[in-house]
């Protein structure tokens, strides 16, 4: 059995998923709305405002700044959780810079500048796995604009703002420790904008406002983490988070004094709570990454229906989802690996795709592999120019070679559409051939003719049928 693949003279993607592990405790805190000292925001407990001064073993915890968001905090929020402060889309909102230091602690901050960068990122664990996606989706249907800017002219001590082009959702800054610092910053994305339907009705996710500060390097660069900190947020459209704190607010107003009790009080301003800094892989653009690149191995997960392998490439991702008819969410598993997918809850995919198509995802990716329609064997001769042609098979009744000298290990081959086009494409990733150099493919018949490969031919073959492969060096044949 011999085929003839002619053929010309003769690319392989990387990714990366972002994963931020990150746990804040709930803290609510309450400032005056006119002036205010640090001594007053440091006594601050948990949950209520208290008199007294901070004791030693507290002062010596205090982080060296403090960042307050100049907006009320809801009162829908129970006890020993996290603050919530809505904002509205596109407003400036004021967030104070305060140098916390204690005297003489750490003096080389003295009258010098240190670096922020302020970004607004997801709140939510599994969003935060998928930023990249999300924010990509996001720029898909916002062309031009940007997650956060930073208001300028209403900001106070701060120096060479600036913003990068690939990474829309941060800003960043210079700022005076020793000097009143004001950043005002404009949250442009609403929090039902990555919500997986919009019907109306949703409930937003919830963002966080995060600032990180860094001092200089002996090179003059800020990379040194001093301080990081972020708080819980929602945005709506314009004057929706006003009604919204209303809301909240009349609903506590129905509520016992019991039950009251289990709830937070409204704060007018918003303590951003330590935590880790944002790591250095944060999304970027992917139009400033390297350039995409292709390996031509043989696929990691079998043609069908069958179940996606852990160990799929990006690539093999999209012609997965290609193949089981799940091409509307390409775009948003652009960098998943096989792995990443996999990772999904059921849960996960039903807030992604919806109801329908998430419980269809699920129950495909969980499927197992089913037998392909035709299953054909085949292994690489050496080229016709070193030893002569030989023509080997063998039948699937008893799996024996016709020349019982050959020792040759085959690749299985698995076929489910039994089309040429398919066959073609398998045996140039057995061969790691570019199939865009392949243009004709032949079976040799008898007295050594070339027959052109058809999809009736292919759909004719005994199931185990084995090939050998040889190639012409001279004329650029393949000889199957």
């Amino acid at each position: 059995m011999a085929w003839v693949l002619k053929m010309d003279d003769a690319t392989i993607e990387s990714g990366l998923v972002h994963d931020f592990d990150a746990s804040l405790s709930g803290i609510g805190q309450e400032l005056g709305a006119g002036a205010y000292s640090m001594s007053d925001v440091l006594a601050l407990p948990i949950f209520k405002q208290e008199d007294g001064s901070v004791s030693d073993e507290s002062d010596s915890k205090n982080p060296p700044f403090q960042y307050v968001l100049c907006a009320a905090t809801s009162p829908a929020v129970k006890l020993h959780e996290e603050t919530l402060t809505y904002l509205n889309q596109g407003q400036s909102y004021e967030i104070r810079l305060l140098d916390n230091r204690k005297i003489g602690e750490m003096p080389e901050l003295n009258s010098t500048n240190v670096k922020s960068i302020v970004r607004v990122v997801f709140h939510d664990r599994r969003l935060q796995y998928m930023e990249h996606q999300q924010l990509e989706g996001w720029k898909w249907n916002r062309p031009g604009d940007r997650l956060l800017d930073i208001d300028i002219p209403m900001s106070v001590g701060i120096t060479e703002p600036h913003t990068h082009s690939s990474q829309l959702n941060a800003a960043e800054f210079l700022w005076d420790v020793s000097k009143r610092a004001s950043v005002f910053v404009q949250v442009h994305c609403i929090s039902t904008e990555f919500t997986p339907r919009k019907h109306g009705g949703e409930k937003g996710v919830p963002f966080r406002i995060q600032i990180d500060t860094f001092k200089q390097n002996e090179n003059g660069e800020y990379t040194e983490h001093l301080h990081s900190a972020s708080c819980q947020i929602k945005v709506f459209k314009p004057k929706g988070a006003d009604r919204k704190q209303k809301t909240d607010r009349e609903k506590m107003e129905k509520r016992s004094a019991q039950e009251k009790e289990k709830y937070q009080p409204s704060y007018d301003t918003t303590i951003l709570s330590e935590c880790s800094p944002w790591p250095d892989n944060a999304y970027v653009n992917p139009n400033t990454a390297a350039p995409a690149t292709f390996t031509s191995n043989t696929h990691s997960y079998t043609s069908g229906n069958a179940s996606l392998s852990p160990s799929a490439s990006m690539q093999d991702v999209q012609q997965w989802l290609h193949k089981n008819r799940f091409n509307s969410y390409c775009r948003i598993f652009t960098h998943f690996s096989g792995s990443d997918l996999l990772k999904l809850t059921r849960e996960d995919l039903v807030q992604i795709c919806g109801p329908a198509d998430g419980i269809r995802l699920y129950n495909a990716l969980k499927s197992r592999a089913v037998r392909p329609r035709l299953t054909v064997y085949v292994c690489q001769e050496m080229s016709h120019a070193e030893s002569p042609l030989l023509e080997r098979r063998c039948h699937s009744k008893n799996r024996e070679l016709d020349s019982p000298t050959a020792l040759h290990v085959y690749h299985a081959l698995y076929l489910e559409e039994m089309t040429a086009s398919e066959l073609t494409r398998k045996i140039s990733n057995v061969l790691s051939l570019p199939l865009t150099h392949i243009n004709q493919v032949y079976r040799q018949g008898p007295t050594g003719i070339h027959i052109l490969l058809s999809d009736q031919m292919v759909s004719n073959f005994l199931d185990e049928s084995c090939f050998a492969v040889s190639t012409l060096k001279g004329n650029g044949l393949i000889f199957v």
